[in-house]
């Protein structure tokens, strides 16, 4: 198959030639990944500037967009390719509950659910170092074919791996878990009407019952999660009252 790889940490990402390796033993993988770090990115993309796509190698392109924008520049035929597939990743560190908001990661594999092709988001489930992609990379592999069939115009597929090397850790189905973040910002004057503001992290907390993501990859296994790409309006429990 015509797998196209992308990935939100940048082009220069282990995760990503770990990835692009691993599915190139059974199928011609491409590569268009952002030409710099666009963690954090979620769905946005380059409305107002040209993009620029450079070749780096042999089916492979860096591209000065967002992971979405890579999907969509691959897509429309810019490199005359008809890729089946979208993966995303490996990610550096989770996609787990509420970070599925954030990620650019997961918006790769939604946009490609909007160019009606399967997307599947791939990510390292450890929030520290060293990351370890062998475990999520041999499972998508493995299980390709299988997490295609779950993909539609309306669901894309999130994996999220253990950071171990084992290629035999069993996936299990999951749903998405709560995650609030305790982040802080940092405050840094410039002059006396100017401030830099840093986004410092914190501890991330995680609810949700033994079904969810997290506390699937948290058990050592590897959590798959079913997504939605449409909003959904929660259930008319009002109807009939008009605004005015």
């Amino acid at each position: 198959m015509n797998i196209l790889v992308t990935n939100d940490d940048g082009i220069e990402a282990e995760g990503l030639k770990a990835l692009a390796q691993t599915l190139g033993r059974e199928h011609k993988v491409w590569i268009v990944a952002p030409d710099r770090e666009r963690s954090g990115a979620s769905h946005s993309v380059n409305l107002h500037e040209p993009g620029r796509l450079v070749r780096r190698g042999e089916r492979e392109y860096s591209y000065s967009g967002t992971p979405a924008d890579c999907v969509m520049v691959a897509q429309l035929g810019l490199l005359d390719i008809q890729f089946e597939i979208v993966v995303a990743g490996i990610n550096r560190g989770p996609n787990l509950g509420t970070d599925i908001i954030y990620s650019g990661t997961c918006s790769a594999a939604r946009q490609a659910a909007l160019h009606r092709m399967p997307g599947i988001a791939v990510s390292c489930a450890s929030r520290r170092g060293p990351f370890v992609y062998g475990a999520a990379a041999g499972f998508v592999l493995r299980n390709l074919k299988a997490l295609v069939g779950h993909c539609s115009e309306s669901v894309f597929v999130n994996v999220n791996a253990p950071s171990v090397e084992r290629e035999d850790l069993e996936g299990v189905w999951a749903s998405p878990c709560r995650r609030h973040y305790h982040d802080t910002i940092r405050p840094e004057a410039v002059s006396d009407r100017e401030y830099l503001c840093h986004l410092d992290s914190g501890e991330v907390e995680s609810l949700g019952d033994e079904g969810s993501d997290e506390a699937i990859t948290r058990a050592g296994r590897i959590a798959v999660t079913a997504l939605l790409v449409h909003p959904q309006a929660r259930a008319n429990t009002m109807a009939g009252e008009l605004f005015r």
